[in-house]
């Protein structure tokens, strides 16, 4: 069996990935940086869209499909009085109309028809599969299939600046349930206002737990690396349990965690009566997910199996 080429390494950035960049390849050049044996993503910003894309590396892959059910900050700009293909700017137009007559009256008016519990067909540009196939392969195809409408949850939707005109331009903010495409958002904004829409710029500014204010650029990520090399970057890194971070955490004995290792159920003191919860050995070292069984003892689910930190990492290179 063959050595998988990298380094060793256990963590999760937070990225702001910038326009123009697929999160395929911000991941692919985030990997060669840290020069990481394996690396992940969750949750897929267009190419044209910027902002929070968490990286999974080393053993927190294990991990990340838990973010995945997290809710998402975005902020956006609609265009209305214009639809295009693709629900932003990317795509053709297909509808023009005047726009003039908006007002914040009635974008009031329309935003309060989306809050809350609603469903939402996702667009035919999307990752989504059917049949084997990406929708948005289809799509380029110029074929078109019925999509079922999904529930989701519009939490926050505000408006926060209005620009009237021929092609009046809507900047807004939500919070948002998974699942949730704004390009479909922008298109029943438009929709609801009679003149259409399509997103003209997109930004996350957060997913579960990580925040915009706490990624880092791609650009400074590489000056980093080209300047300090591995141990700049590595302390980017943030624990692999914070995509936990919902989650309560139970401290175990070393005895408990051998145990646990093994794939044998523990007892553990003090424990919650049900659900997930995060392991971790009375240092904080980080140990994986378990679940509290009928009977209360703690079964593990995702453990991890490389325990070797960042700092042991950088003093062997020492």
């Amino acid at each position: 069996m063959s050595k998988r080429k990298g380094r060793s390494i256990n963590g999760i950035l937070v990225l702001d990935k910038p326009i123009g960049v697929s999160s395929n390849a911000a991941l692919q050049e985030v990997k060669s940086l840290f020069f990481a044996a394996k690396a992940g993503h969750t949750g897929s910003l267009d190419p044209n869209a910027s902002g929070v894309l968490p990286i999974f590396i080393g053993e927190a892959t294990k991990f990340s499909q838990y973010l995945l059910n997290s809710n998402k900050i975005y902020e956006a700009t609609v265009v209305l009085g214009c639809s295009t293909t693709t629900g932003d700017s990317e795509g053709e137009i297909i509808f023009l109309n005047d726009a003039s007559n908006i007002t914040v009256h009635l974008i009031e008016k329309a935003l309060s028809k989306l809050r809350g519990d609603i469903q939402q067909i996702p667009p035919m540009y999307s990752a989504i599969k059917h049949k084997g196939r990406r929708l948005y392969q289809l799509a380029r195809e110029g074929k078109e299939v019925e999509r079922k409408p999904r529930d989701i949850k519009i939490l926050t939707l505000e408006r926060r600046e209005f620009r009237s005109g021929k092609r009046a331009e809507l900047d807004i903010f939500l919070i948002c349930s998974k699942g949730t495409y704004v390009r479909s958002l922008a298109e029943e904004i438009g929709s609801i206002l009679g003149v259409g829409g399509h997103v003209n710029s997109l930004r996350r500014l957060g997913a579960g737990p990580y925040l915009i204010e706490n990624s880092i650029p791609l650009n400074v990520l590489r000056e980093k690396r080209r300047i300090d090399g591995f141990c700049e970057v590595d302390s980017l890194l943030l624990s692999m349990d914070t995509a936990l971070s919902v989650l309560p955490k139970l401290q175990v004995s070393e005895t408990s965690g051998h145990f646990l290792r093994q794939g044998q159920p523990v007892l553990v003191p003090n424990a919650p009566c049900s659900g997930m919860v995060r392991l971790a050995f009375k240092n904080d070292e980080f140990l994986g997910l378990g679940e509290v069984l009928e009977d209360g003892r703690i079964a593990p689910r995702r453990m991890i199996v490389d325990t070797s930190s960042i700092k042991a990492s950088a003093n062997l290179r020492g």
